[in-house]
């Protein structure tokens, strides 16, 4: 009989994945893991000759791309908010430190942050979140933790690139992306 409990309880968490997804992709990456891999090399140099404005980096996906970057789903904003909640603080700690890590060692380093939303609503009202989203976590980063406000900016993309395409609710595309993008702009 216990053979048979273990076996039910087996399957039903083989066919109940989502669950144990949600709980991997919400819980938020180290400090370590933000840092390796915003201080990868770029996918591509640009030569310097080539690099381009921050207003043209935003704009080219094929940049942007190419950065070192890494996607924080597990900063958890209220619905249709842009406030991150102190609660939340723990976690944009680990993006501070990596980040101070990176700046002292690479003192003309430049993050982007971007913000993303679901297609829940509509695009305008979207993109004014995503935009909201950005600058919300970069005041945290300037004011909570230092991090100086000449290495930031800020781009909202709205439901513009979702992870999973689809026009319902779902979590894993209301994040923020944060990219290295020194070596793409002059």
């Amino acid at each position: 009989m216990q053979r048979r409990a273990f076996l039910t309880a087996f399957a039903a968490a083989l066919a109940t994945p989502a669950l144990s997804d949600l709980a991997l992709a919400q819980e938020t990456p180290s400090e370590d893991m933000i840092l390796r891999r915003l201080d990868a090399a770029p996918a591509r140099r640009m030569p310097e000759n080539e690099r381009v404005t921050v207003r043209e980096f935003k704009r080219r996906a094929d940049l942007r791309r190419a950065a070192p970057s890494i996607d924080i789903q597990s900063i958890n904003f209220a619905f249709a908010s842009a406030d991150i909640p102190r609660s939340e603080y723990r976690k944009v700690r680990q993006i501070a430190r990596a980040m101070e890590k990176i700046l002292s060692r690479r003192r003309r380093a430049v993050f982007l942050i971007e913000g993303h939303t679901d297609a829940v609503g509509s695009a305008a009202a979207n993109q004014v979140l995503s935009e909201r989203r950005a600058a919300s976590l970069k005041w945290v980063l300037v004011q909570e933790y230092g991090i100086p406000s000449r290495a930031l900016e800020t781009v909202g993309y709205g439901e513009e690139y979702l992870l999973v395409p689809t026009q319902n609710e779902e979590w894993r595309n209301r994040r923020v992306t944060l990219r290295r993008i020194d070596e793409f702009v002059r």
